[in-house]
């Protein structure tokens, strides 16, 4: 297993780990197989989406926002229970598949990290799978 380490610098920051996760798969040296990614954090998620225009996380973040608001008489008493909720709406887990030693992404996927409740140091663990 790897893990990844991430630094969140925002409370909701939106991260591309595609070249980290791809670096695992590398040093694996595994041709063809899975990849799994799990966040171990209850106001984080992993998902893929868009990497070509930098106004699909803006737009992201935007719709998050309206959909789940950070404030709203909400009964936790740490304060976060916006990042909480949100977490729930991305997953803790993705499995990426791997051929010819690439993960298999669609011509303008990536993987990215979603922080709900920063700025904190963060882990993706990172476990390969060989075919």
């Amino acid at each position: 297993m790897d893990i990844i380490n991430i630094n969140t610098k925002n409370r909701f920051d939106i991260i591309d780990i595609t070249s980290q996760v791809q670096s695992c798969i590398t040093n694996a040296d595994v041709k063809s197989g899975i990849a799994v990614i799990f966040i171990p954090h209850t106001t984080a998620g992993v998902t893929i989406n868009e990497n070509a225009d930098p106004d699909v996380t803006f737009d992201l973040k935007n719709i998050f926002n309206n959909l789940i608001p950070e404030k709203n008489n909400y009964r936790h008493i740490e304060g976060n229970s916006q990042a909480h909720a949100l977490s729930t709406l991305t997953s803790p887990s993705l499995t990426v598949i791997i051929e010819n030693g690439k993960i298999m992404l669609g011509t303008w996927q990536n993987i990215y990290f979603m922080e709900y409740d920063g700025p904190r140091n963060r882990k993706a663990y990172i476990q390969i799978i060989n075919k």
